[in-house]
């Protein structure tokens, strides 16, 4: 099962959240079939969205991340709420791309530079806190630490991982931590803080020699007292039904209500998030249609 922890220093200077996201990035990896360059780029995207969703203050508010560098895997998309659960969509998820120099995944070149990650808050008040930055590099994690630095003035360190098979890229491990200096911090927090993040190794090396995400949060803040301050089980989860699926269409007029139905005499409609397909029969239409009409 994947968790996500939230620790804090015990003066409240230093924040960091640490996630072991690997379930919830192979559920999206087989719901989109994902090639090895979509899964880390869709995979890394997902688990920043979990943490910041986690760190939402209200129940029922939901977080969402967009980029689009103008690279060939298009737009992607994370949503989460405020227990980390997520969920998301691709726009190519088939797009494979040669590996760089080093060997590793080239998920900077799959999201391209060109555009902007957005962040979106929504406290379910009506007005959504939107905010948006140019895209620095595309590897994800660098753009999220920027965000933080020019859209909240929150100076931060995010890193995430995928780590994939080469043989079989369904055999994945994924992870991230988010690691902020929150006002009053002193700077020798801050440098003992810089000198930690530069001793630190790759989250999924992590991962892959076992250390757990409590081990991973004591490693980001050695040398401080912490505490935890909440725990969540997280995973890929949608919330789409058969009734959100009516209520869309009963935004349509009438006659285009009526004319969804193929001459099977049915329609159909794909979530993008979890791709279940929801079939409504020509008298439910008629029936949206009419209810439609009244309002």
């Amino acid at each position: 099962m994947d968790r996500i922890i939230r620790c804090i220093t015990t003066n409240g200077g230093i924040m960091a959240a640490a996630i072991d996201s690997t379930y919830l990035v192979a559920t999206a990896q087989q719901i989109h079939e994902t090639s090895a360059v979509a899964t880390a780029a869709f995979g890394r995207l997902l688990t920043a969205s979990s943490m910041m969703g986690a760190m939402l203050k209200k129940t029922d508010a939901t977080l969402t991340l967009k980029i689009n560098g103008g690279g060939p895997l298009g737009s992607i998309i994370a949503i989460a709420d405020s227990y980390g659960n997520c969920r998301g969509s691709i726009d190519r998820p088939e797009v494979e791309l040669p590996l760089k120099q080093n060997g590793k995944l080239d998920v900077g070149t799959g999201v391209g530079k060109n555009g902007l990650l957005g962040v979106m808050r929504d406290f379910g008040e009506g007005n959504p806190y939107i905010g948006q930055v140019e895209i620095q590099t595309g590897e994800i994690g660098e753009d999220i630490t920027h965000y933080y630095a020019t859209s909240e003035q929150i100076p931060t360190v995010c890193a995430l991982g995928v780590l994939i098979d080469k043989k079989d890229i369904r055999h994945i491990l994924a992870g991230g931590m988010l690691i902020q200096v929150l006002p009053g911090a002193e700077e020798s927090e801050i440098e003992q803080l810089e000198k930690n993040v530069n001793e630190m190794e790759p989250v999924t090396t992590m991962l892959a020699k076992g250390m757990s995400i409590e081990d991973m949060c004591e490693t980001a803040l050695k040398g401080f007292e912490m505490e935890i301050l909440d725990e969540f089980p997280i995973g890929y989860v949608c919330n789409c039904s058969k009734e959100r699926v009516e209520r869309a269409i009963s935004t349509l007029k009438p006659e285009e209500i009526l004319a969804l139905a193929d001459e099977k005499g049915y329609a159909e409609a794909k979530c993008p998030y979890c791709n279940h397909t929801y079939k409504l029969t020509v008298k439910e239409l008629e029936e949206i249609s009419m209810s439609a009409n009244v309002k």
